[in-house]
């Protein structure tokens, strides 16, 4: 049977650094002294120094547009979900492209690439990004589209079992992933603590990948989720008027972290040498890092990636993956896992070439 290997990974934020002006921004928004305390005391263990966003939180900094986040969130007048969807199909298409362009494709890559999968949760139009990256590429008009839509922080890994599938059954096949994720054309106007600490970890990001039957990179062995019983509402992700409504339960830690302990993979722990987990935040890396009983440095990736830009959604566990292709020395055995509503973790175990 055909081995896919995802080849190479490339990555892309936007300009804007918003950590910081997040963090000042939600606490004013906290009525409550009580609350505020808490959210600063949090915020300062979050190990997070910067999240980017294609919205300018520079106060002052005169540009009253489309994307200047003092005019778009104004206490009070928070924008409809038109609105946001606007704004996402307008940049969207920006952060693609400066993605794709630092994959560096060349003639012969392109004109090998028969399938394109993007995957998002934070946007939607049609015809959308996939038609978007045909044309940017200038890919044969044949080439077939998936949209892997709505899944969360696991969609990556859910569009590489795919990606698998698809080199599997064709070794002439070429698979370029695409994963964007605008996570913050969705804050609320809430004095809900939970939800604004969700707010703290999302940021905006991209990813491209090649996928092929090429030996190099990283091979794609096996893919397993993992559903934890009774934690569907965990995690929620709807569409209401006011944008994408989001609920991560402070609950999300615990219980994944006992999940890991008395699965499956707690057996297998040792014969992996890279861990490349989807960093949702620090509470849940640290519950990986426990639940495993993994050594203080096995999530050393995940957690610089966590400080650099934040969760990212579904990109997120790519840079880990870029980051990782750095250093990875042939021969070493990996696993990769997201985490997303359900509550569920995607798996993948992959071995270096």
């Amino acid at each position: 049977m055909t081995t896919a290997y995802l080849n190479r990974v490339a990555t892309a934020v936007p300009e804007h650094d918003v950590h910081d002006a997040f963090v000042v921004f939600a606490e004013k928004m906290l009525v409550d002294p009580r609350l505020r305390a808490i959210f600063r005391r949090m915020a300062s263990r979050a190990n997070i120094a910067h999240r980017y966003s294609f919205l300018d939180a520079e106060e002052g900094s005169g540009q009253f547009s489309s994307h200047d986040a003092h005019d778009f969130y104004r206490r009070g007048s928070f924008p409809n979900t038109a609105r946001r969807m606007e704004l996402f199909e307008q940049s969207a298409p920006v952060l693609m492209k400066k993605a794709v362009d630092r994959l560096a494709l060349n003639e012969k890559e392109c004109a090998g690439i028969t399938h394109v999968l993007v995957t998002c949760c934070t946007g939607l139009y049609a015809p959308g990004l996939d038609f978007e990256i045909v044309d940017h590429l200038g890919l044969s008009s044949g080439v077939e589209r998936t949209m892997v839509g709505f899944m969360g922080c696991y969609a990556a890994i859910n569009a590489l079992k795919l990606a698998r599938h698809i080199v599997r059954s064709d070794p002439k096949a070429g698979v370029l992933m695409v994963n964007l994720e605008l996570c913050t054309l969705h804050l609320q106007e809430t004095q809900e603590l939970e939800q604004v600490l969700s707010f703290l970890v999302f940021a905006d990001g991209a990813a491209a990948s090649l996928i092929t039957a090429s030996e190099q990179g990283f091979a794609l062995d096996s893919f397993k989720a993992v559903m934890v019983p009774g934690t569907r509402g965990l995690i929620t992700w709807k569409i209401r008027e006011l944008g994408f409504d989001m609920l991560l339960s402070g609950q999300v830690p615990g219980e994944l972290g006992r999940a890991l302990h008395e699965g499956e993979l707690m057996a297998d722990r040792d014969g992996i040498d890279l861990w490349a987990v989807h960093p949702g935040g620090r509470s849940i890396l640290d519950a990986v890092e426990k639940g495993l009983e993994l050594p203080a440095n096995a999530l050393e990736a995940s957690r610089d990636v966590l400080s650099r830009f934040g969760n990212m959604s579904s990109a997120t566990v790519m840079f880990v993956f870029e980051r990782m292709m750095q250093q990875a020395r042939s021969g070493q055995r990996g696993c990769a896992m997201s985490f997303g509503p359900g509550l569920t973790a995607e798996t993948m175990r992959f071995h270096v070439v």
